[in-house]
């Protein structure tokens, strides 16, 4: 079991609005995810997305891959 603390932050892109996430990538390689919370509830609920499914989440980000409605 390991015992590792998530290291978190928010994207460089993030405003000061209040609106964003941050996510610990530093667990990826020991528990094969990436955690997820809200920066406004810093003791609230986490989401541990699996490193494959945040990596395609990403790319598509990035490649354009969502439509704005």
């Amino acid at each position: 079991m390991t015992t590792e603390t998530p290291q978190w932050f928010k994207s460089s892109y993030s405003d000061t609005g209040g609106n964003c996430v941050e996510v610990a990538t530093n667990l990826v390689a020991s528990r094969g995810v990436v955690p997820v919370r809200d920066s406004k509830d810093l003791a609230g609920p986490v989401l541990d997305v699996p490193a494959s499914a945040f990596a395609s989440f990403v790319a598509g980000v990035k490649g354009d891959g969502f439509d704005l409605v």
